[in-house]
């Protein structure tokens, strides 16, 4: 669903704006943003009035809500905390975005002028600083209150947002940033909608009907969607082992996007679709258990980046590949030590069924290699050792390509959806040596887990340049903020952009 926001970009001064409110920074100590002065000796020195009685220090996170101030044309004034200067970074930047952000959904304003892309961010341009601010509003009128028998939307929420750039000579780039922000927010917005979905809702067989939804509103978009009796006939026996306990039927949806030249190689994106993840017979705690609703999230942010992919018109050919499968208890279920046949051929000691996902992703794996990709890049909450590694801040990243890893690493740094790569070293493969098949699925002990399922991946991605991204720390929230995070729809539309501008693509804005 598009966004309900109407953003425009503006060059121009801010004491000739008539706008509901206005979005001022105020540096510690109290000292103003360069458009705050200007609109401060419009208005005879209103705000520094106040600024010198002490209401508002400009740290960060503080904002002071001023109304019908004096000598303007705004109905309200919003000053907002930026923190000292020298102490603008990337982090601090998202901080202030994020707040104010918040701030204004509080004010009854439902259209609003900000004027924070003058900040000096190190090392950061205009362009970044307004897809960050999109995405900041986006994500501060987010809410999924859809199953809530009494929803409570906000009493008047914002609709339009203007933003302002320092000059004139910044429209062009901010319209792009502008159209880019929409697009990755609106990807965002899927991706967390669908995490977000009760497992008695988002089986297999919706996420399909979600793909067909999502490519009815992009032409652009084809789906294809192969049923257990497709996959058994291929011989996907290491993804249907997963879905053998259950009683909602395994899918392997496929998304083709084609905007490139025929001869242009596919990019491909692998998102692992457990919708429900119990552990199997290796049954999970029950703590907790609710959370693996979450497991679906990389095959929910491979929706969000083809979104985001097909509003922006790429001229990319990309494919989204999604082995949907529900991984239950039951009279079928597999079971410790069973040995199945994967799409490869390899055979597959089966030792934990709580270590699904690289069953459903190898398949897929071998899959794609029918479509000769330029790079398939796999997405997947995939390891709680991942947690343990890195915490819930970068995606563990691991690759076969270095140039691809580097790609991916460059793209987060843009896009602030930072990668961390481990290591893939052949020491660690013959912990998966079995006694009984080619591999098992997991190690004998617990040490390097991520490693080692990455490693398992690894041995079915020897025939393209492959990345893999465990998401299991990112993709969500736990606690009084628990949801989808929407991560790491940026990364990956910001990995597609720039393939694409590798490829000569230029955004043709209103302003050129």
């Amino acid at each position: 669903m598009a966004s309900l926001m109407e953003f425009t970009i503006k060059s121009g001064n801010p004491e000739k704006q008539r706008t509901a409110c206005l979005a001022l920074g105020v540096y510690e100590s109290r000292r103003m943003t360069r458009a705050a002065e200007l609109f401060d000796r419009a208005t005879n020195g209103y705000l520094s009035n106040l600024l010198r009685r002490g209401d508002l220090e400009g740290k960060p996170e503080q904002s002071l809500l001023l109304l019908n101030v004096p000598g303007s044309l705004v109905e309200r004034v919003l000053l907002v905390g930026c923190g000292r200067e020298r102490d603008l970074d990337d982090r601090r930047f998202r901080q202030i975005a994020a707040h104010a952000a918040a701030a204004l959904q509080q004010t009854g304003a439902t259209e609003a002028s900000i004027y924070l892309a003058e900040l000096p961010v190190k090392g950061r341009e205009v362009p970044w600083k307004i897809r960050q601010l999109v995405e900041a509003v986006e994500t501060s009128s987010y809410h999924f209150d859809q199953f809530k028998s009494k929803q409570d939307p906000p009493r008047r929420p914002l609709r339009k947002i203007m933003l302002n750039v320092p000059s004139r000579r910044d429209l062009a780039s901010g319209e792009q940033a502008l159209h880019e922000g929409v697009a990755i927010a609106g990807g965002v917005k899927l991706t967390k909608d669908l995490g977000n979905a009760p497992p008695n809702l988002c089986t297999p067989t919706w996420l399909a009907e979600q793909a067909q939804t999502l490519a009815s509103e992009f032409p652009a978009l084809q789906v294809t969607v192969l049923e257990e009796v497709d996959l058994e006939q291929l011989g996907m026996g290491a993804l249907l082992a997963v879905s053998r306990g259950s009683a909602q039927p395994a899918k392997l949806i496929r998304l083709d996007y084609r905007h490139g030249t025929a001869a242009q190689k596919p990019h491909v994106l692998v998102g692992k679709g457990v919708t429900f993840d119990s552990g199997g017979i290796s049954l999970k705690p029950g703590e907790g258990m609710d959370e693996m609703k979450y497991d679906m999230c990389g095959a929910a942010s491979v929706f969000g980046a083809l979104r985001a992919c097909a509003e922006l018109q790429l001229p990319l050919n990309v494919i989204g590949l999604i082995p949907a499968v529900e991984n239950m208890p039951g009279g079928r279920a597999t079971r410790p030590g069973d040995i199945v046949t994967s799409l490869s051929g390899q055979t597959v000691e089966i030792l934990n069924t709580d270590a699904e996902g690289r069953l459903i992703l190898c398949d897929a794996l071998t899959y794609i290699e029918r479509d000769y990709p330029a790079t398939v890049i796999d997405i997947a909450t995939l390891t709680g050792a991942c947690i343990i590694a890195l915490g819930r801040h970068p995606h563990g990243l691991f690759s076969n390509h270095p140039p691809l890893a580097h790609a991916l690493e460059a793209a987060g740094q843009a896009a602030s959806d930072r990668v961390w790569e481990l290591p893939l070293w052949e020491d660690y493969q013959e912990g998966l040596d079995s006694n009984f098949a080619d591999m098992a699925n997991v190690a004998g002990n617990r040490d390097g887990g991520a490693i080692m399922a990455a490693c398992f991946l690894s041995r079915f991605a020897k025939k393209f340049h492959w990345a893999h991204l465990d998401i299991a720390g990112t993709a969500w929230k736990t606690g009084k903020t628990k949801g989808a995070t929407g991560r790491p729809v940026p990364l990956l539309a910001q990995y597609l952009l720039d393939r694409a501008v590798d490829a000569g693509w230029r955004y043709e804005s209103a302003a050129d």
